[in-house]
């Protein structure tokens, strides 16, 4: 999300002096790495929790639309030499939804049938024949075949596979080499808005711990599940009520040839009961540095850190008086999630391996390791556990900072140009210009139009080298 951002400011005011702290040695070593993630490209095509209603495509559309435009982006950079090869970060990867049982298979068969008539959803296939399924995915049908369990399957050709920790490095190395400032081991301590409406920013250096400051007349906190800590310190009336509560992951990961070899596509099927949106399983095939891998999970995993280098503190430290009340409501109000997070907890690495082979019945134990995914702290408001993104900003539009997570980086240039449009209001008739060079459908809609959206999805399709 910084990267983004920072991107589209040096693009629009090439002028502007920017500066970026980083926590860690490098970038990209926590939410956006790509072994932190699952490296979809968000876009609705195979997530069910996007269209929970099967006669409402409306957020499944949104989704989609809002991917197009960080596509869009992609491709303007490329274009531009801001971004290496696009095979260093995006990859064609099949996007599939596996369900079983009637009820189950009745759902995605109407959800096929009313997505089906989305010009963004133009491709998408459906089949309950076990014989098609296998041409797709074949390690999910093995030992399948002659089953008389109903299934059934969509798949759309024109999903990606992203890793997006090559991307955020990539727009940041062009960014220091433009002149930005990229600090890394600099964790901000503090946010003060001065007399003058900038704002102080008082950091430390963790290398040799020596503090300092510096001045800004715009703040954006990208720090992942850290904001919501930076976003308190600032005094920002606009941040109280909320609070993040932390969910980790595990992936069991193989990079056995032969079963790389099996498997091009990312598999999503319906989520256990109480299950948080993000635990929804899934088998996807990986393109990571050049190396072919799948992944399945993810299985649920608690920490009170915000983040996998964050505090034990983290959790206790965000309680302020006005949002413990709904941070006690959310607890009371979501037993389900709290029993769910109880049964990953407890669950073996034989267990685990036990939930791959519903889906790929032929998993031996030996192909798979565990790794430890990224932590994702989910919005709480209200008394209600969000799972969205969701940006947080002053009046004055002087400081913003995100919260949330999925659908996340996909999702990252609109949520960006929102952050422009909430905070530099004076300057938007003055970039919309640039900003159409950069993202030719900005400020439109391509769901509308089947003949833009054809054309828009095709041309960044060639562009990003994605065409299945």
């Amino acid at each position: 999300m910084s990267a983004t951002l920072g991107t589209l400011l040096h693009e629009l005011q090439p002028d502007w002096k920017i500066v970026a702290f980083e926590r860690q040695g490098e970038v990209a070593t926590e939410s956006s790495n790509a072994w932190n993630n699952a490296g979809t490209g968000h876009a609705a095509l195979c997530e069910l929790n996007y269209m929970p209603n099967d006669q409402d495509p409306s957020k499944a559309v949104l989704i989609n639309e809002q991917f197009q435009q960080s596509r869009q982006l992609w491709t303007s950079l490329v274009a531009k030499g801001v971004l290496d090869g696009p095979s260093t970060f995006i990859n064609a990867t099949p996007h599939m939804t596996f369900v079983r049982g009637e009820k189950d298979v009745a759902y995605l068969k109407r959800r096929y049938e009313t997505l089906s008539k989305q010009p963004l959803f133009a491709g998408i296939e459906y089949s309950e024949d076990s014989r098609v399924i296998n041409q797709w995915a074949p390690l999910l049908m093995q030992k399948r075949l002659k089953s008389d369990e109903p299934f059934a399957a969509t798949r759309t050709p024109s999903g990606t596979d992203v890793d997006f920790g090559a991307l955020t490095r990539q727009l940041f190395g062009h960014l220091t080499a433009e002149g930005a400032n990229l600090r890394l081991n600099h964790e901000v301590k503090n946010l003060k808005r001065e007399k003058d409406g900038t704002w102080l920013v008082t950091y430390r250096d963790k290398v040799g711990q020596t503090p300092g400051q510096v001045r800004a007349k715009f703040v954006f906190v990208g720090a992942g599940g850290w904001a919501i800590k930076l976003l308190q310190k600032s005094g920002i009336k606009e941040i109280k009520g909320y609070g993040v509560f932390p969910i980790g992951g595990q992936f069991l990961k193989t990079t056995n040839p032969t079963l790389v070899a099996q498997h091009k596509a990312k598999v999503y099927s319906q989520a256990a009961v109480g299950a948080p949106p993000m635990s929804v399983p899934h088998l996807d095939a990986r393109m990571v540095e050049g190396e072919g891998s799948l992944m399945f999970g993810p299985f649920a995993t608690f920490s009170p850190k915000f983040l996998k280098k964050g505090s034990l503190l983290d959790i206790v430290s965000q309680v302020r008086a006005h949002n413990l009340g709904s941070m006690l409501k959310v607890g009371a109000t979501n037993l389900d999630l709290v029993k769910y997070l109880v049964s990953e907890l407890l669950k073996s690495r034989s267990r685990k391996l036990d939930s791959l082979r519903e889906f790929m019945p032929t998993a031996k134990d030996e192909d798979w390791e565990l790794i430890q995914a990224g932590q994702r702290a989910q919005v709480m408001k209200g008394g209600k556990l969000q799972f969205g993104t969701e940006v947080v900003s002053s009046a004055d539009g002087s400081i913003a900072g995100l919260l949330g997570a999925s659908p996340g980086a996909s999702t990252a240039a609109t949520i960006m140009l929102d952050v422009l449009k909430r905070c530099f209001a004076d300057k938007t008739a003055e970039w919309e210009p640039k900003l159409r060079e950069l993202i030719p459908t900005f400020g439109e809609t391509l769901n509308d139009d089947p003949a833009k959206t054809a054309a828009s999805t095709r041309a960044t399709a060639e562009a990003l080298s994605i065409t299945a």
